[in-house]
């Protein structure tokens, strides 16, 4: 073999475990192979501290998640964003969740957990200050806001009361701030709000008094999060990563509330003490329970019954419980 020869496969030899030394130096993320990264856009809302803690303290990076977070007015917004595919990955209520399945090829693949009375406990409903008890709704203008379950909410509460929901009025709102503005200008009679700082905000107001709250009622709000049929069955081992780090993630922020409360305060300027009251309230614990279960059956059948739902569907079918049993099969129920 002539010299310039031995030299030109030297140099080539050398090149390649250059190349080599340097695609590894590179491809690693938390000791997970960038190749096998899951890239995803998740809805997010701005009072929801799960997502955010999970990307800033590396929970999603340690379980192979490349996350960018897509903030929303309402979880209802972001399960909508998935039919225009501007997100990957949505959470939210019962509604939105029952509403995107009936519609598209997409999957609930795990519940929250947060279906508690604890957590009813904070949908709280103001009315006028004039409404002394249930009996002065009849006639009255309620608010809901729309694409949500609170219709349903109000079905349920009535009809515990005696009213027939044809006896009142449902003014469908954009959005809270707008019920906050109709409620003090009396052009709604009563409205449901959540968390603590709507709560207190509502709690000011003058002109209206806390009436009830929803765990006085039967209704019992499960989340979900729900993601496109292929992306499940194209990526169920790095779902079920995504599941293990939102749980983690959940157990970090119960025991770290002021870290958390600083994070949400820095990223979204929610108030530290709105953090801070609303954490112990909803702990996310993935998994998915009868409880979860019965939820969806039962505002599927609300949705169906008053034409929301259009064409009804067997909602095993739209549930896709394999990455979540995979990843905590203790907290699974088996579909009948």
């Amino acid at each position: 073999m002539s010299r310039h020869v031995f030299r030109g496969i030297s140099v080539m030899t050398a090149a390649v475990l250059l190349v080599s030394v340097l695609l590894t130096a590179c491809g690693t993320a938390s000791g997970k192979d960038s190749g096998h990264q899951l890239k995803v856009k998740i809805a997010d809302i701005s009072t929801n501290p799960i997502f955010r803690v999970a990307a800033k303290k590396g929970f999603f990076e340690k379980h192979g998640i490349d996350a960018e977070l897509v903030n929303f007015a309402t979880p209802a917004e972001g399960v909508n964003a998935l039919f225009i595919k501007q997100v990957d990955i949505a959470f939210g209520a019962d509604f939105p969740l029952l509403n995107a399945v009936s519609k598209g090829d997409y999957a609930i693949f795990a519940s929250s957990g947060t279906a508690t009375d604890l957590s009813a406990s904070e949908w709280k409903m103001f009315a006028r200050k004039e409404i002394a008890g249930p009996a002065d709704l009849k006639g009255k203008k309620l608010s809901y806001s729309r694409g949500t379950f609170i219709p349903y909410l109000w079905d349920v509460y009535l009809q515990q009361n005696g009213i027939a929901l044809k006896d009142v009025t449902l003014v469908g709102q954009g959005g809270f701030d707008e019920t906050y503005v109709a409620l003090k200008k009396g052009e709604i009679d009563a409205a449901w709000v959540y968390g603590s700082v709507l709560n207190d905000k509502f709690a000011a107001l003058s002109e209206a008094h806390e009436l009830s709250d929803m765990s006085q009622t039967p209704v019992r709000l499960g989340t979900g999060l729900i993601a496109g049929t292929k992306l499940i069955q194209d990526h169920p081992d790095e779902l079920v990563e995504l599941l293990k780090a939102l749980d983690e993630t959940s157990d970090y922020v119960q025991a770290h509330p002021d870290e958390t409360a600083d994070i949400m305060y820095d990223e979204v300027k929610q108030p530290k003490e709105a953090t801070l009251k609303d954490l112990p309230k909803n702990p996310w614990k993935i998994g998915f329970t009868q409880q979860a279960y019965d939820g969806l059956a039962g505002q599927k059948k609300y949705m169906v019954d008053t034409g929301i739902i259009e064409k009804d569907f067997n909602l095993n079918d739209k549930l896709n419980l394999d990455l979540v049993r995979k990843a905590f099969p203790d907290r699974v129920i088996e579909l009948k």
